[in-house]
């Protein structure tokens, strides 16, 4: 073991996600010497990959309406967003010469749509200040108070008088975000929730002819049906996909946590897909009372409710062959067809996790109560949010606060 010397004013912070590098900016702003430590090649995979289909940097949602998005833990979340909220972020963006505009759905994006750019311009940005970055470096933990790595020539320990951990949750471990960190912190008396899965897909125990032949099919637009946290009936116009394991995308991911927590209390979750939205009850019993002559069903389906493909074959999925024959059954499913889901996807495949170091373990800089002078970023805390750029907003937010937080802490004992 190799021990590493640090100086009694430097901050180690260990990921390289926007979390990690929003805490390393703030803290070299403030005149503090930063070392960046990545167990993968290159920082901001994960982030490189999210924006991959075009880079969903914030939401132009209202304060409000952006806030309610974060559940149980908006008002924790609300307070990060004081200080670096969704215009900060554009703003921030615009200092790296990235412009965005705001989408149809409300969706902010760079205008070329690419996350490459932005995260180079950044990381240069960091170089050129001064922060050291060191890949290929996997924490390990502690040893007393310093920090061990493995490395390509051996394992290190460093010694450093604040860190950030901004780690990731559990989701794409193959980009590091694995969760590995856990053992670490609850061996410190940290409090730690259970990583499990957000923003996913969820089984349902298809047919072998619906997953055969339909799997990765689009459905859309429907409207999506179900119980909240509450107990309260919502409903939410989207776009989701069948798969070969049941049913994932957006439409899917923005109720994943209700569903997932319905699971988890019932053993299995509902949800109801209005297959015809913007048709009535009332106007599908009309039109499929029609006589249909020597037409199929599903030449039925087509022509008097434009139900084609796997829209068609749910409805086939879920109702047996007589029932197909009585109008106002096929109406009434078409109209809420239901769906009974039995398990979320595993967590590697999700795209966030919920759980991680709790709120009530940390002061409001994101220091950890039980480790002074050791603060917390971005997914590996415990909150949660809904894919649409609210997950990437609380990450730089979260990063803003701890580097901060560790500026303070550092200042503050100095001067001790």
């Amino acid at each position: 073991m190799t021990p590493i010397s640090a100086g009694a004013s430097r901050l180690a912070v260990i990921g390289g996600g926007p979390a990690g590098l929003m805490a390393a900016e703030v803290a070299r702003a403030a005149g503090i010497e930063v070392d960046v430590y990545e167990a993968k090649g290159s920082v901001g995979r994960k982030f490189l990959i999210a924006g991959k289909g075009g880079l969903n940097l914030t939401h132009s949602d209202n304060r409000l309406a952006f806030m309610q998005r974060f559940r149980e833990r908006a008002g924790a979340v609300d307070h990060w967003l004081r200080d670096f909220d969704a215009e900060a972020l554009r703003e921030w963006a615009r200092g790296l010469g990235v412009e965005t505009f705001v989408g149809s759905s409300g969706r902010v994006f760079p205008n070329d749509l690419k996350a490459a750019p932005l995260l180079r311009g950044w990381v240069r940005r960091l170089r050129e200040s001064g922060v050291q970055f060191h890949v290929h470096h996997r924490w390990l933990g502690w040893n007393g108070n310093a920090l061990r790595f493995a490395t390509p020539q051996g394992d290190i320990e460093v010694g450093a008088a604040a860190t950030v951990l901004a780690l990731g949750g559990g989701s794409w471990p193959q980009l590091g975000s694995d969760g590995a960190w856990q053992p670490w912190l609850l061996h410190k008396g940290v409090d730690v929730a259970p990583l499990k899965p957000a923003n996913c897909g969820f089984d349902i125990d298809w047919s072998e002819h619906l997953k055969t032949r339909h799997a990765g099919a689009p459905l859309k637009p429907v409207v999506a049906h179900w119980q909240d946290s509450q107990g309260r009936t919502q409903q939410l116009q989207g776009e989701c996909v069948v798969s070969a394991h049941g049913i994932e995308g957006s439409l899917i991911y923005a109720l994943s946590a209700d569903l997932r927590d319905q699971i988890e209390r019932d053993g299995h979750a509902a949800v109801q897909l209005d297959l015809a939205p913007g048709r009535s009850l009332q106007r599908l019993q009309q039109d499929l009372g029609k006589p249909r002559g020597h037409r199929s069903i599903s030449d039925h389906l087509r022509r008097q409710a434009g139900i084609t493909g796997a829209k068609a074959a749910l409805v086939y999925e879920v109702l047996e062959k007589p029932q197909m024959e009585d109008a106002d059954t096929l109406a009434r499913t078409i109209h809420r067809l239901p769906l009974r889901l039995l398990r979320p996807r595993p967590l590697p495949e999700t795209i966030s996790s919920a759980g991680g170091v709790r709120l009530e373990a940390m002061d409001k800089s994101l220091m950890l109560s039980a480790i002074p002078g050791v603060f917390c970023a971005g997914e590996m805390l415990d909150w949660e949010a809904p894919t649409g750029g609210y997950l990437l907003t609380a990450c730089f937010a979260s990063g803003h606060r701890a580097g901060k937080g560790a500026v303070a802490w550092l200042h503050a004992n100095a001067m001790a």
